[in-house]
């Protein structure tokens, strides 16, 4: 039976055992979230970018962006059959809110309800995007205003209930002590609380790392990489990505307009370009031969900003863009959001089930704890089960070890053993570290060898007793990742 067959037997044994109380009613919507996509919460310092990385992922305008404090309300992004948006006050009924569009981003009428009356806003939007992934859009961390600021906290480290985010996107413009704090908090090694492998870290506004040079972007990644080796990193993100927020939001919602535009700013003599993108100053204000107004041109720097701008007059100059589609598809490679949803299909979406798997035995085990019932305790007896002997689950308990630095040894074996349990993704591949289309036969191999390989560790009476309990899981995962290949002979 598989693990979220076994979660959905157990949460359905809990509706029968609280029946008719206060409890059934969340205990089933647990177990419906089993079947609903994952929930995946962007969270981080006020002004980090975390709207505008939202519709990026989405790829459609959607939140606002401007530079307040956009996000005072926790809101949810969620597909939908038709276009709403929902508020969940504190008291009273849920209300249909009316809406409009603003420069696409959606502007909404909350009538009657001041912000703090809000719980969260529900946004439902029929997107392609959204099928897979609800995302949820949180207050920033550190606002001026502390009830603002308290909103993130409640959501993903509440102090009675379960977070009803699977997993957690988190932005950093640097390692600040906030982030830190944040981050430890959401943080749990135990595998029914979140942990690192259900974080990523992103460095957030990246092209802005080298003042919107050309190379910002390759400067920004040797700093995401020197924070992702970094030991106090490890133990709360699995891995730090830079990512151009802007430039990404942009690239997926580029027009034909602003590509005409960019094609003027890229047919000028390259000294006279960049003469013009030096500065903000000299770009709205000079240069009246361009035939653009201020207006407009303070529109193309507030979609792409000076790095956006430089990057694409030289794609465009160079010939290595010709049309706006093609530019766009260059822009979104560039701005590092390919790289972040490469990393977002294989630690999230591919541990889908996991994951989901232990936000509702999270949710389940905090209810049978606040509320002993005649029954209640063999639930729990079933959730402890699950928690201990699900090879997943056991994956998650290593790794998060190895990062903590519980479990260590020789680099290349930590390195080997963490890419082995899924640290840098679940596919097999990835796991033996082979290309993505490496032969049939490759894979066996390598799996073979692994197997032997850790099997000998295992056994080996010098392996430290913590290595020796983690290479007894890395056996486990080559011989499920065996089994996996018999089957499909």
């Amino acid at each position: 039976m598989s693990l979220i067959d076994r979660t959905r037997g157990v949460l359905g044994r809990a509706v029968d055992v609280y029946r008719g109380t206060p409890y059934e009613r969340r205990i089933a919507a647990v177990r419906d979230r089993l079947d609903e996509p994952l929930r995946v919460a962007i969270a981080g310092r006020i002004k980090a970018g975390k709207s505008t990385l939202l519709n990026a992922l989405v790829g459609d305008r959607l939140a606002p962006t401007d530079a307040g404090e956009c996000t005072r309300i926790v809101t949810w992004y969620q597909d939908g059959h038709t276009y709403q948006v929902i508020a969940q006050p504190y008291q009273g009924p849920p209300r249909q809110l009316r809406f409009g569009r603003e420069d696409g981003a959606i502007e909404m009428d909350l009538g009657d309800l001041g912000v703090d009356d809000v719980a969260q806003l529900e946004v439902r939007w029929p997107s392609q995007a959204l099928r897979t992934v609800t995302l949820i859009d949180t207050p920033g961390i550190g606002s001026l205003s502390e009830q603002t600021s308290q909103r993130a906290w409640n959501l993903l480290v509440p102090d009675d209930e379960e977070t009803p985010a699977d997993a957690v996107i988190y932005l950093m413009r640097h390692l600040h002590s906030n982030d830190v704090e944040f981050l430890r908090a959401f943080h749990d090694v135990e595998v029914s609380r979140p942990n690192p492998v259900n974080a990523i870290g992103v460095l957030s506004r990246a092209d802005e790392i080298a003042a919107g040079r050309l190379d910002a972007m390759a400067s920004a990644r040797r700093v995401a990489g020197r924070l992702s080796t970094d030991a106090s990193v490890r133990r709360l993100v699995q891995s730090v990505v830079p990512v151009a927020g802007l430039l990404a939001e942009t690239a997926a919602t580029l027009t034909e307009v602003e590509f005409a535009r960019l094609r003027r700013i890229s047919e000028l003599p390259p000294a006279q370009a960049e003469q013009l993108l030096l500065s903000v100053d000299r770009f709205v204000q000079t240069m009246p031969e361009l035939g653009m107004t201020s207006i407009e041109r303070e529109a193309l720097l507030a979609r792409f900003g000076l790095f956006g701008l430089r990057l694409s007059a030289a794609l465009l100059r160079h010939g290595t863009s010709s049309t706006a589609t093609e530019l766009a598809r260059e822009l979104t490679e560039r701005s590092g959001l390919a790289q972040l949803r490469e990393i977002l299909g294989s630690l999230f979406f591919e541990r889908r089930d996991v994951l989901k798997s232990r936000s509702a035995l999270l949710a389940l085990a905090e209810i049978t704890r606040l509320c002993a019932l005649p029954g209640s305790d063999q639930v729990a007896a079933m959730v402890e089960e699950i928690i201990a002997s699900a090879h997943p689950f056991n994956e998650l308990r290593v790794l998060s070890s190895l990062r903590a630095g519980w479990v260590t040894g020789k680099p290349d074996v930590v390195a080997e053993l963490e890419q082995l349990i899924g640290g840098t993704g679940a596919a097999i591949h990835q796991r033996l570290r082979l290309p993505p289309d490496a032969s049939g036969a490759e894979l066996d191999a390598a799996a073979d060898a692994a197997l032997a390989r850790w099997q000998r560790r295992a056994e080996n009476p010098l392996t430290t007793a913590e290595m020796a309990v983690a290479a007894r899981v890395a056996v486990r995962s080559c011989e499920g990742m065996i089994a996996d290949r018999r089957r499909l002979r």
